[in-house]
């Protein structure tokens, strides 16, 4: 693989979904499909969600996989407010924006809840975990999310899982976008639900999203929504019965995409072999830009490969001529989310190679 042709599109989304996907993925689109049929529901639905659960290696036997029509954001929502019932209680520790939208959603749904938001470049500490389960017994539920996107930071789920799960809680990953692009093995960390979107790491386009659920948690969720169309009991019910049938319209166009780019995630070698791209885009990002006197906002033993927060390099710097300037080279970048620090982000992750990030840094180099 090499860089990426820029012939069928005007630029690089560096972004973090969605993201810059390949011509084999976008010409996947190209046909159209029958819901009801069984070349679509059977051939196409079913699989991507056994392949879903191949790549999270968990049994079909113990978990199972959700589509959600929508964006990532309503696959979380469909998840919280389908999995915690009134007698529950949900513990959510955020460092970002991300975070910070789950205790939002549980607020939305009177879900009984506590929501403890650390500094957003501080890591959520799996003794802070612990202590909070230690203190509020009745927690039955605990959230992070694995990659938050505010910043980039990559959250230690691996040291939580054994906490959460040591204590007997629920564990729910928001793994929106890091799954498909960074390992995580769902049977041996015991998570229990873990949700994220067509359009990240596994380099489809938008338009659903997916939970991959413990089978006995799902079964006890029928009734519980409060909502229609993010019932995930329903949702599931009926894909099982009916053979991937969806409830209501399916996003076709965007499903035929996602399998496509879960044969071309194959082709790649699988997750570890992305991960090792999305690694090398990283370094060859941050070498470039410390080069030319750019400061990551994260130090490096906190940061993920798949989004970057830079400093705002001096006073002047002002992001919109920035961008708009990068924009004509042929390259799209993130402003910052975060309160306290002017930073500007740059994606990793999708159809995108070092190359690219050459390119980059030359166009930088010579923008300001």
């Amino acid at each position: 693989m090499g860089s990426t042709n820029l012939t069928q599109r005007p630029y690089l989304l560096l972004t973090p979904g969605p993201l810059t996907t390949s011509n084999r993925v976008k010409q996947a689109m190209m046909a159209d499909w029958c819901t009801w049929d069984n070349d679509y529901n059977v051939n196409i639905v079913q699989k991507i969600r056994q392949q879903l659960l191949d790549i999270a290696n968990v049994s079909h036997k113990e978990y199972t996989t959700v589509l959600i029509q929508g964006s990532g954001t309503y696959s979380v929502e469909a998840a919280i407010s389908c999995t915690i019932k009134h007698t529950d209680k949900l513990l959510v520790v955020a460092n970002g924006a991300y975070g910070d939208r789950i205790g939002d959603i549980a607020t939305y749904h009177n879900i009984n809840h506590t929501i403890v938001s650390l500094e957003e470049t501080t890591s959520v500490d799996a003794q802070l975990v612990e202590k909070l389960i230690k203190e509020d017994t009745a927690i039955t539920h605990v959230a992070v999310v694995h990659c938050e996107t505010t910043t980039g930071i990559l959250n230690p789920i691996d040291e939580i899982a054994k906490v959460v799960k040591s204590a007997g809680k629920i564990f729910i990953v928001d793994a929106m976008s890091s799954f498909g692009g960074i390992p995580i093995d769902v049977k041996s960390l015991d998570i229990d639900i873990l949700i994220s979107s067509a359009n990240k790491c596994i380099q489809g386009v938008p338009g659903f999203g997916f939970i991959i659920i413990r089978r006995s948690i799902l079964e006890l969720c029928k009734g519980v929504s409060t909502s229609l169309s993010l019932d995930i009991y329903d949702q599931w019910a009926t894909m099982e019965n009916g053979n991937g049938k969806w409830r209501f319209t399916s996003p076709t166009h965007v499903v035929r995409a996602f399998a496509e780019a879960l044969n071309e995630l194959n082709d790649e070698g699988g997750v570890q072999a992305r991960y090792e791209r999305y690694k090398q885009n990283h370094k060859t990002l941050i070498d470039g830009m410390r080069k030319l006197g750019y400061i990551t906002l994260l130090p490096n033993n906190l940061q993920a490969p798949i989004i970057t927060s830079f400093v705002y390099p001096n006073d002047k710097f002002e992001f919109n001529t920035f961008y708009y300037a990068l924009k004509e080279k042929g390259f799209i970048i993130y402003p910052g989310k975060i309160s306290k620090q002017d930073t500007f982000r740059i994606g990793n992750i999708g159809d995108i190679f070092p190359a690219d990030f050459e390119r980059l840094i030359d166009a930088i180099a010579t923008t300001l």
